[in-house]
């Protein structure tokens, strides 16, 4: 089972542990996706503040239309 995460903060500390991180954009909101070896973790933002979230990730972006 997914689990969606609300801050920020926790999402770039869980990144450390991912394999790869998927970013997903829509017109008005962004899901980002960090598949680790137990769990897929998701987060909700608004695609004005996803590039300012993506740079402090530390694990392999990509992108899916």
């Amino acid at each position: 089972m997914p689990v969606e995460v609300s801050d920020i903060k926790e999402f770039v500390e869980l990144s450390e542990k991912a394999k790869c991180c998927v970013v997903k954009k829509s017109k008005d909101v962004a899901k980002l996706k960090l598949r680790t070896g137990k769990y897929l973790y998701t987060l909700k933002v608004d695609t004005t503040k996803v590039d300012e979230v993506v740079k402090q990730l530390k694990c392999e972006v990509r992108e899916v239309k």
